[in-house]
């Protein structure tokens, strides 16, 4: 790029260096403004109906980044006859609630109007904040708006979760993120509705698609490939601007997974339990989500090894086999070369057969255990090495001295003789292992040991 089209260039850009961004220019103002959250805002739901109605009371919108809530209580403070007020968590104290409180206070007794107070990251806040604002909210005398990304139950002190109806949003799709877009392009007095805006096929696509649900980072990267591409000129005289898919690419950088405890268990659950669904592509995508967004490889493998016994087991023996070559190769070569083959772990335990009686078996007999029952071992089964010389005990049969080496003889200790924890599927491998014990107990093992 020549000296002549560098200034044309950030010429452009310093034209709008004084208008707000983009991204707060298009916050929608009404709820028909409003994109995504049907669940919550479509015709006839509750939070619609209470906002409407000026009826909200003390709220808490839990949801990821950019899907939304602190435009709706923008949008709320636009529609209510009351006074609105915004704080920070992090940058707010309990002074600073004191004098709001007070303002509201005031205002009620003079005008008789109610105050809405909108507390941004609200998990931020310490019990003692929290506490400072409780009676303020029993009594009536602000609606409590919170907004936050993290589980409120699980980041907030109970006495505020307890008092506010919590509402959760869910990320916004593909399709949300590129309406908001195109809404920027069309829109004359906010966006760039004024412009000829030409698009490349796949340009805004991109920008949604890698937006990850987050409109206010795809209104970023669609104003920062506006200003950084030039006017031309078409053969009819008209100026316009050419937004293609690689200025898309370069506006808007590579997403990034916002990965906080609650999203790490969740995917985490999501990708165990695609492994006992047997499906090897979920399993995968989560897996490298996981990865993608810095989860230590030791935390997965270590789920791959008990999902081989826990809902593999006996039906595919081979299957802890393939997890513990993951973790070896974990350990000897290292990622990122050792995703391969814990991939090919993964996809092994996904296709093989399924059974969780291992699982079972090992829950049923340490809940016997738990229950404090405990009854001596056989004196046939105790360690001889100390054994009294002159008192006689019953002989131990050895199953290596008889046919097939194997002898009747009982295992368990009084009172649980006839207790069975193991219960053999049908599943691949562990089929021939229910027909070896099955021979073993001459055809009778399930009368025998539940009678």
């Amino acid at each position: 790029m020549n000296d002549f089209e560098q200034q044309t260039l950030w010429s452009g850009i310093s034209e709008h260096s004084t208008q707000p961004p983009l991204a707060e220019r298009m916050r929608p103002r009404t709820l028909d403004e409003f994109i995504g959250q049907k669940h919550l805002l479509a015709e006839g739901r509750l939070l619609r109906r209470a906002i409407q109605a000026d009826r909200l009371q003390s709220s808490i919108f839990w949801g990821p980044p950019g899907c939304g809530k602190t435009t709706l209580a923008s949008i709320i403070a636009g529609m209510t006859n009351s006074a609105f007020e915004k704080l920070n968590a992090v940058t707010s104290g309990v002074a600073d609630v004191r004098k709001i409180l007070k303002e509201a206070d005031d205002r009620r007794i003079r005008y008789g109007r109610a105050t809405y107070l909108l507390l941004d990251e609200c998990h931020r806040w310490s019990k003692s904040q929290s506490d400072s604002i409780l009676p303020a909210i029993e009594s009536g005398l602000i609606r409590f708006i919170g907004s936050t990304t993290e589980n409120p139950m699980a980041s907030m002190t109970p006495a505020i979760v307890s008092r506010c109806r919590v509402f959760q949003f869910e990320p916004l799709t593909t399709d949300d993120v590129e309406t908001a877009l195109h809404s920027a392009l069309a829109d004359k007095t906010r966006g760039y509705g004024t412009s000829d805006v030409r698009l490349e096929d796949g340009a805004l696509r991109y920008i949604a698609q890698v937006a990850g649900g987050d409109v206010r980072t795809a209104l970023g990267a669609l104003e920062l490939a506006y200003l950084t591409t030039q006017e031309e000129t078409d053969d009819q005289g008209k100026t316009y601007r050419l937004l293609t898919l690689e200025a898309a690419q370069e506006s808007v950088q590579k997403p990034m997974l916002k990965l906080d405890e609650d999203l790490y268990y969740d995917m985490l659950s999501a990708f165990i339990k695609s492994m006992r669904g047997s499906d090897p592509d979920a399993a995968l995508l989560w897996f490298s989500r996981l990865i993608y967004a810095g989860v230590d490889p030791k935390l997965i493998v270590r789920r791959i090894v008990v999902h081989a016994s826990e809902d593999v087991g006996l039906a595919d023996p081979l299957a802890m086999l393939q997890a513990h070559a993951a973790v070896k190769a974990l350990e000897f070569v290292g990622m990122p070369e050792a995703r391969i083959p814990i991939a090919q772990a993964i996809i092994a335990i996904c296709l093989a057969e399924k059974s969780n009686s291992v699982e079972e078996a090992l829950s049923a007999a340490m809940a016997d255990a738990a229950k404090g029952d405990f009854s001596a071992v056989p004196p046939y089964l105790r360690d001889q090495s100390y054994a009294i010389p002159h008192v006689k005990t019953p002989e131990y049969k050895y199953p290596h001295a008889y046919p097939n080496h194997f002898v009747e003889q009982t295992y368990m200790p009084k009172g649980f003789e006839d207790k069975q924890y193991y219960h053999p599927t049908d599943q691949g491998h562990e089929a021939k292992l229910k027909q070896r014990h099955m021979r073993r107990f001459g055809g009778e093992y399930e009368n025998q040991k539940n009678k």
